[in-house]
């Protein structure tokens, strides 16, 4: 399998589960080593990485402000207030404890951690995945918002063809292997989806609504 992802750019990873997308993201951040085959990234490449989820005891005594100044570096309270500003969150929230915020709050909070050391790649690893519709249509556009203003590569997993669509320059399909790979409105045929997702009939349907409703808006 041979990707690549360029600035400004947004790649849209999708497929089904158990198809090794996680073990993708894994592999380019570092956290397991693939057992062929070679990842080159630039010389120096800053890169930034957002979870799927954020799962914090709720008896953890760490606010907002302390979870920041454990990025280390050049980590200050003007650079976390402007960065929280960037994802729309209020400053009061720098003295409240990490566990006290919404589920939202702590992936915008997640966000500009991601983007303190404005990276040159962001991993977003399904990152609305507990979040409400509302809430995942705020995520992606402030995703979009950022983008524009820092100008870094995403690569994304998404199984919402509906962000796929409207987010993505390109997407790579995955099933084990490398299903198709191009601009979203030429490789998501109804006939490419089926070959990728097999006999899962009811996502498929589901898939397959998304597209045509997309395609007729």
């Amino acid at each position: 399998m041979s990707f690549d992802v360029n600035k400004g750019e947004v790649l849209a990873i999708i497929g089904p589960n158990g198809a090794g997308k996680t073990v993708l993201f894994h592999a380019l951040i570092g956290l397991s080593r693939p057992t062929s085959g070679v990842i080159n990234w630039k010389s120096n490449v800053k890169i930034g990485y957002v979870p799927q989820r954020f799962d914090i005891e709720v008896d953890l005594p760490l606010t907002t402000r302390e979870f920041f100044y454990l990025k280390g570096g050049d980590v200050t309270d003007k650079k976390i207030k402007e960065f929280l500003d960037l994802v729309g969150i209020d400053h009061e929230a720098l003295n409240k404890g990490i566990s006290q915020l919404s589920v939202g709050q702590r992936q915008r909070v997640l966000v500009a951690w991601a983007v303190m050391n404005e990276p040159e790649i962001l991993l977003f690893d399904e990152p609305t995945a507990d979040i409400d519709i509302r809430g995942q249509q705020s995520i992606y556009h402030l995703l979009h918002k950022i983008q524009d203003q820092i100008g870094f590569a995403v690569i994304l997993i998404s199984h919402d063809l509906s962000v796929v669509y409207k987010y993505a320059d390109q997407v790579l399909c995955l099933n084990s292997k490398r299903v198709c790979m191009g601009p979203p409105r030429e490789v998501l045929s109804a006939e490419q989806l089926l070959e990728l997702y097999g006999g899962e009939q009811t996502f498929y349907k589901h898939l397959e609504k998304s597209f045509h409703e997309d395609h007729h808006a």
